[in-house]
């Protein structure tokens, strides 16, 4: 999730750009009538990421004239960084048109990074939330953007393990849809805080921990779990993404535990998975 220190202008270009043409379907959308998408779980939105209150002129239509505050920081925040997100224009375009359709949503992303105030704005209205196994880095990022919501996790796996937990994730008890709280998995992470278990989550990204080395914790529980939290929801389907396919632990885990069944599209080094509920359609197989 942390950005590159280079300099690609047109990307930064387009992100702005791309800013400016949300706020400005805010504004048109604020002037006609429509009917608000409900998130699956409302009573978990932050009162302060709601929709902005419009005034109502008399015999019209409400209207919006000021750019919402959230808005304004993401677009001075990206005119302003000498860094740019670590997925390519793309990849992130994959996200986009999810999030289109069922913004404002619950969005879990592992991984914190620069490119983490533009998931939370392509949210509007919406709650994102953001795990970080570094807190260092999580309080300079905050410092950076304080509006935030992120929480430091721990992970007790290495990538030199990888195909020794592969192994385990094929048996019996890695199977079995559960809360990850509960679950006899060794994949499952049951150390988050509350609020993350607490939400059926829609959109989950997993971008993070860290996973280009031996002696790093690698993504093998974080893909695990993003899949059993898709899985355990009460009904619907959420939508998992998973960056950086093109090593070996990404790859493998996301086919083997997000299921091929379940893949909808890759574009880059983004895969995307759409998986529905296993507790609405009882003896359901892990893998379609």
């Amino acid at each position: 999730m942390r950005g590159k220190p280079y300099y690609p202008y047109n990307l930064k270009t387009i992100l702005i750009c791309f800013f400016f043409l949300l706020f400005l379907f805010l504004i048109l959308r604020s002037t006609f009538p429509y009917s608000q998408p409900t998130p699956s779980t409302p009573a978990t939105l932050h009162p302060s990421n709601s929709s902005i209150n419009c005034p109502s002129l008399s015999n019209s239509a409400p209207s919006c004239t000021k750019i919402p505050p959230s808005l304004a920081h993401a677009l001075v925040h990206y005119a302003t960084l000498n860094f740019t997100p670590q997925q390519t224009l793309k990849e992130i375009s994959i996200s986009l048109k999810i999030l289109e359709k069922k913004s404002p949503c619950n969005f879990l992303v592992f991984g914190l990074g620069h490119d983490s105030l533009m998931w939370t704005s392509l949210n509007y209205g919406g709650r994102t939330v953001f795990l970080e196994e570094d807190k260092e880095w999580i309080a300079q990022i905050k410092a950076q953007i304080p509006s935030l919501e992120a929480y430091h996790v721990t992970y007790d796996t290495k990538v030199s393990q990888a195909d020794e937990l592969l192994e385990v994730a094929s048996r019996e008890e890695c199977r079995v849809v559960s809360d990850p709280r509960f679950s006899k998995c060794q994949l499952a992470l049951s150390g988050f805080p509350s609020e993350v278990y607490d939400v059926e989550w829609d959109l989950i990204m997993v971008d993070a921990p860290t996973g280009y080395f031996d002696g790093a914790p690698g993504r093998m529980s974080a893909i695990y779990t993003a899949g059993l939290m898709a899985r355990n929801r009460e009904s619907g389907e959420s939508d998992v993404f998973v960056h950086d396919v093109d090593r070996v632990v990404e790859d493998r885990f996301s086919k083997e535990l997000l299921c091929e069944g379940y893949l909808v599209e890759q574009e880059g080094r983004i895969r995307h998975f759409n998986i529905p509920s296993h507790r609405t359609s009882s003896g359901r197989p892990f893998c379609p």
